[in-house]
C-alpha cells in the first residue's frame, strides 16, 4: 500500500511539472504579463510624443506663427525691422568663443 502511495505521489508530481515548470507554466505567464504591462505603458508614451509630433507638423503646414518661432528660438533670427536686445547676467562670465579666444590671445 505504501509502494502505491508513492508511485501515485510520483505520478501527480510527474503530471503538474508542466504547470510549474513547463513551456507554458505560471511562471513563464507571469513573466510574460509583466511584460505585456510594460509594452503598454511604452506605447502609450509613444502614442502621445505621435501625438505631439503630429500637432507640431500640422502647425507649422498651417501657418507661420510656428515656424517664426523656430526661426527665433533655434536659429537666433530676427525681423528685418526689429531691434535685438541681448541681457547679459553679470553674475556668469561670459562664454563665448570670441572672447575666449582674444583673452587667450591678449599679451
Amino acid at each position: 500500500m505504501r509502494l502505491l502511495a508513492i508511485t501515485l505521489a510520483l505520478l501527480i508530481a510527474l503530471l503538474q511539472w508542466p504547470l510549474w515548470v513547463g513551456k507554458g507554466s505560471w511562471l513563464r505567464v507571469w513573466q510574460l504579463d509583466n511584460e505585456l504591462v510594460a509594452k503598454r505603458a511604452q506605447n502609450e508614451r509613444l502614442k502621445e510624443r505621435n501625438a505631439a509630433l503630429d500637432a507640431e507638423v500640422a502647425d507649422l503646414k498651417s501657418g507661420t506663427d510656428a515656424i517664426e518661432e523656430r526661426a527665433r528660438n533655434e536659429l537666433g533670427m530676427i525681423r528685418q525691422d526689429e531691434v535685438f536686445f541681448q541681457v547679459l547676467d553679470r553674475r556668469k562670465p561670459a562664454s563665448s568663443p570670441v572672447i575666449a579666444s582674444t583673452i587667450a590671445s591678449a599679451p
